[in-house]
C-alpha cells in the first residue's frame, strides 16, 4: 500500500493506494470534515494526482469520523480577507467537481455520515454512491441565504429527477440513507461498520476490469447537458445571493444557533 500525507502534507486529506484502488479520505473529523481553502487545494491535488496514476483503476472518496463532509467551513467565510463566493467557486470548488467528472477512473463516494452543502455536491459528482445506514444528504444553502452550488443544480436532477431535486434543493430537508436508496440517489445502503469493506469490494471489482473500456463507459454515461455552463451559472447566482443582506443574516443565525430573520426584497 502507498500512503500519501503524513510528513509530505497536512493530514486533512489522506490518500492511500493499494491493489489499483486509491482511497481519498477527508480527515478533519472534529470539524465534520468541513472544507477550508487549503483543504480544498489539497483535495484537488489528490484527485488530479490519482487520476493521472496509471496504476490506479478506481477511486474511493470518503470521510473520517461521523461525517462525510459538512461542506464549507463557515467560520472561514467570516475572515476579513475571505474571497467572494463566486471566486471561491471558480477557483476551488468547481475545479474539484470537474476533476471528479474528468477522472478516467470510476469514483465511488463512500458516504459514512452527513453530507451537507458542498459536501453533498461532491458526493453527487461521483459516479457511484454507497451510504452507511446512518448517512444523510442535505442541501441547506437556503438556510444561510445562498443557492446550491458545486454542481448540485446539474447533478441532482439527473440522479433523482427534477421534481424530487427541486424539493431537496428548495426545502433543504435532510434525506436519510433509506430514502436516498429509494429515490436512486445512492445505489447501496449498508451498516456503518460494513461501509469501508463494501466500498473496497466494489472498487476492487472495478479495478479488475479493462481500464480503457471502463473509462469509455464512464464517458458514455456522462449527463448530456453542459456541466461547465451549469457551474458558471451557479457562480453567478451565488455572487448575487452572497451580496444580499439575507446571506449575512443567515450566516449570523447559523453561528448564533437561532432561526434566521430574512428580510427578502
Amino acid at each position: 500500500m502507498t500512503e500519501r500525507g503524513g510528513d509530505e502534507a497536512p493530514a486533512d486529506v489522506l490518500v492511500a493506494i493499494a491493489g489499483g484502488v486509491a482511497t481519498i479520505t477527508l480527515n478533519r473529523p472534529a470539524a465534520l470534515n468541513a472544507l477550508t481553502i487549503p483543504m480544498k487545494e489539497r483535495l484537488l491535488a489528490a484527485i488530479q494526482g490519482v487520476a493521472c496514476d496509471r496504476a490506479v483503476r478506481a477511486i474511493v472518496l470518503t470521510g473520517s469520523g461521523r461525517a462525510f463532509c459538512a461542506g464549507q467551513d463557515l467560520k472561514e467565510r467570516l475572515a476579513p480577507d475571505a474571497p467572494s463566493l463566486d471566486e471561491e467557486l471558480i477557483l476551488r470548488y468547481n475545479p474539484i467537481v470537474r476533476a471528479l467528472r474528468a477522472a478516467p477512473q470510476p469514483v465511488i463516494a463512500a458516504v459514512n455520515g452527513v453530507a451537507a452543502g458542498a459536501g453533498a455536491s461532491l458526493a453527487f459528482a461521483c459516479d457511484l454512491r454507497i451510504a452507511a445506514d446512518g448517512a444523510t444528504f442535505v442541501l441547506a444553502f437556503g438556510r444561510i441565504g445562498l443557492v446550491p452550488d458545486s454542481g448540485a443544480t446539474w447533478t441532482l436532477p439527473r440522479l433523482v429527477g427534477g421534481a424530487r431535486a427541486a424539493e431537496i434543493a428548495l426545502l433543504g430537508d435532510a434525506v436519510g440513507a433509506a430514502e436516498a436508496l429509494r429515490i436512486g440517489l445512492v445505489s447501496r445502503v449498508v451498516p456503518a461498520d460494513a461501509l469501508a469493506g463494501e466500498a473496497a469490494s466494489m472498487a476492487a471489482r472495478l479495478a479488475a476490469l479493462a481500464p480503457g473500456a471502463t473509462a469509455l463507459t464512464k464517458q458514455a454515461l456522462a449527463f448530456d447537458r453542459d456541466l461547465d455552463a451549469a457551474l458558471d451559472a451557479e457562480a453567478d447566482a451565488q455572487a448575487a445571493a452572497g451580496a444580499h443582506p439575507d446571506h449575512a443574516e443567515g450566516l449570523a443565525a447559523f453561528l448564533e444557533k437561532r432561526p434566521p430573520r430574512f428580510s427578502g426584497g
